[in-house]
């Protein structure tokens, strides 16, 4: 596995970590419909979290969250309306970024709740 990738799936791993100790529920991880994806779907109360976790191993190139362009949130927003309508939920739907910068062991975190709200077309 290419080291871009490693790291991708480490801060995946460690976003869900966060999210479970912040009282979030899992219910999907790399949840695919197409060409559509979704990090990390997650459950806390009455809304459910569509995550998008960006990870980095430096600022150099601008913070993770930035490179959440507005294709990429439009195939979030895609991807999200199939799962609940596939699920059949009936819920508050959230858009959120997780931003990692990740350095060996050391990273910091950062959850940005409503990170987008989808713009209706």
């Amino acid at each position: 596995m290419a080291d871009h990738n490693l790291l991708g799936s480490r801060g995946e791993k460690l976003a869900a970590e966060f999210l479970t100790a912040s009282g979030y529920k899992i219910l999907e991880t790399n949840w695919r419909c197409g060409k559509k994806e979704v990090d990390i779907v997650a459950q806390k109360e009455t809304i459910v979290a569509f995550v998008e976790v960006k990870t980095r191993s430096t600022t150099y190139f601008g913070l993770p969250e930035e490179a959440v362009a507005t294709a990429k949130q439009k195939l979030l927003v895609e991807a999200a309306d199939e799962y609940m309508q596939l699920l059949g939920f009936d819920a508050e739907v959230r858009f959120d970024i997780i931003s990692i910068i990740l350095s060996g062991n050391n990273y910091t975190i950062r959850h940005i709740e409503e990170a987008f709200i989808p713009l209706a077309e």
